[in-house]
């Protein structure tokens, strides 16, 4: 299973669509539980994958370089803002598989979202590590909100070629505050004008480039496709939240779910009281999910949304269009890639994203 291990709550940003403000009343700022107690109870697992998560986990680099240390994993993943990448030395950098990096799209974009230079110091970072010997899988990890374009900063992240990210992905900024849609003029009329249109022309800009023999690191359009493809993951929730992906809080409680500590239906137990083997199944996507059409392809999106509905029945419902949209334009040119695979113009394994459990969603 995939643990998410919260090292810290400090982030070092103030994001716009975030605000970072760790809050010791909820969940102590840092890990205050012991690292032997971790190693017990992870390994009474066959095969964990680790992920190490904030805040920013490399504000405890000390703790990452322990963990990878002591605790024995299949793989080892860390999300991380960017800012302080460069710390991270050689040796430990290729021991990590996955690393996500946060940024939202263009210079004016994330510098607008994220902080003022803060484009240019996760650039300048990330070539750092790359020139260090990390070989991994290296993720751009962005947030879309209302001044975004889809398809510009997507397209740009993919096409950078210093740093060259491996996969792309996004999480729309959406159901996980209150009030709601506070960061557009208009949250449906954005989705109809701007999100959906660009989802149409990125796929469009992928279809192309696969017609060239080139599938580009897309990590929504490759993940359902080879749903599509092959069946693989249906009924699933993808982020695993719940069924084989869980989070190790700072104080040692047990979260279906990583980012939402205070809330009564995330808590499963603590770690001194419970086995890995009694965790999967314990929270599960309920409601208007489980009846819907496209469940087999998203399997629901979101356990915190789906939990809280923090923007109503019909905001949750308008998020729910734009999956829905994407899984409808990808079931379009699925007969497409079959014919692509079968010219051999593209491997069907080169569609297979992620082949192990490495944090990435997949449902925006």
């Amino acid at each position: 299973m995939l643990y998410y291990i919260i090292l810290t709550q400090v982030c070092g940003l103030k994001c716009k669509y975030c605000q970072n403000m760790p809050n010791p009343s909820i969940m102590p700022i840092h890990l205050s539980i012991n690292i032997d107690t971790i190693k017990n109870f992870i390994e009474k697992d066959p095969d964990p994958i680790i992920c190490f998560y904030g805040g920013d986990p490399l504000y405890r680099i000390d703790l990452v370089k322990r963990i990878m240390d002591e605790i024995k994993a299949s793989h080892y993943i860390i999300q991380t803002n960017g800012i302080m990448l460069h710390k991270l030395n050689e040796e430990y950098l290729k021991r990590i598989d996955t690393l996500l990096v946060s940024i939202d799209g263009r210079p004016e974009v994330t510098d607008y979202y994220r902080g003022e230079g803060i484009y240019d110091r996760v650039i300048r970072n990330t070539k750092i590590i790359l020139k260090k010997g990390f070989k991994g899988d290296l993720v751009a990890r962005m947030t879309i909100s209302g001044k975004s374009d889809v398809y510009k900063d997507v397209k740009h992240l993919v096409e950078l070629d210093d740093p060259k990210f491996t996969h792309v992905h996004w999480q729309l900024d959406a159901l996980w505050d209150y009030p709601p849609a506070q960061r557009y003029d208009n949250f449906a009329r954005w989705v109809k004008y701007n999100y959906n249109p660009g989802i149409d022309k990125l796929i469009r800009y992928w279809m192309k480039n696969m017609e060239d023999g080139y599938v580009a690191g897309i990590a929504p359009f490759k993940g359902l496709m080879w749903s599509m493809l092959t069946g693989e993951n249906k009924n699933i929730l993808r982020c695993g939240s719940g069924d084989f992906a869980f989070a190790i809080g700072t104080d040692g409680r047990i979260l279906a779910c990583p980012i939402a500590p205070e809330f009564k239906f995330n808590l499963i137990g603590y770690i001194d009281n419970l086995n890995p083997a009694d965790l999967p199944g314990r929270v599960k996507i309920n409601g208007i999910c489980r009846a819907c059409e496209y469940y087999e392809y998203c399997g629901g999106r979101c356990l915190f949304s789906n939990k809280t509905m923090l923007w109503g029945l019909e905001g949750f419902k308008t998020v729910c269009s734009t999956v829905k949209h994407l899984i409808k334009r990808l079931l379009g040119v699925k007969d497409r890639v079959w014919e692509l695979i079968n010219e051999n113009i593209i491997d069907l394994n080169e569609l297979r994203y992620p082949p192990y459990p490495n944090t990435v969603e997949i449902i925006p």
